[in-house]
């Protein structure tokens, strides 16, 4: 099979710090063409809208892991019958985003978490000054357990549940936290080793 070509973007407007807008992703893989799609890979992408997304079309070259990924994606953010608020999974997921140094995602799920929290202000405070800023006991609990799972996953043990369960979470919703910080600690090695973000187009 021939080697994929793989196009840099020296003249790409790059972000230049942590945001909340609304980012662009460019590929430096060829996604695959949607009139190349097959049944298979509409399986696997799950959200037939997502073929126009330059990421999920890339990832639809292997339709089976991206079926998996999506479907545990939708369960951590979107099954919130019971467990951790839609909030602090987003947090969770911004805080790990902003340790790894993933711009694209840590914007997305920063935004969310403002959605949900009414918390612009203490969402943009993790986005400026990173993952030790001070936002309250419970929301910084969150942060240092997705930091810990996320530097080193054998880091995270019995203090910072212990933390977690002084700021008032229960088995479930540590549970929900420890899912959505790992589950994108492993997204976001994947989104940096296949494009980088970029800034949205003036209007």
């Amino acid at each position: 099979m021939a080697a994929e070509k793989v196009t840099t973007y020296p003249e790409l407007d790059r972000p230049e710090a942590f945001t909340q807008e609304n980012l662009g992703w460019v590929p430096w893989l060829d996604p695959l063409p949607v009139e190349e799609f097959t049944e298979r890979h509409w399986e696997g992408l799950v959200d037939r809208r997502r073929a126009e997304n330059a990421y999920f079309a890339l990832l639809a070259r292997d339709p089976e892991v991206l079926g998996a990924r999506t479907r545990t994606d939708k369960d951590i953010f979107y099954n919130t019958a019971g467990g951790l608020p839609r909030a602090e999974r987003e947090l969770a997921a911004a805080a790990t985003s902003r340790l790894n140094g993933c711009v694209f995602c840590a914007s997305v799920h920063s935004r969310f978490a403002s959605h949900h929290s009414r918390r612009p202000d203490d969402v943009q405070r993790l986005l400026d000054d990173g993952v030790e800023a001070d936002l309250d006991p419970r929301w910084n609990a969150v942060v240092a357990a997705s930091v810990a799972l996320t530097r080193t996953p054998v880091e995270f043990g019995e203090g910072e549940v212990r933390r977690l369960r002084e700021a008032g979470l229960d088995d479930l919703e540590v549970a929900d936290l420890v899912h959505g910080a790992a589950f994108f600690n492993w997204a976001n090695r994947l989104m940096l080793s296949l494009g980088e973000p970029e800034n949205p187009a003036a209007p």
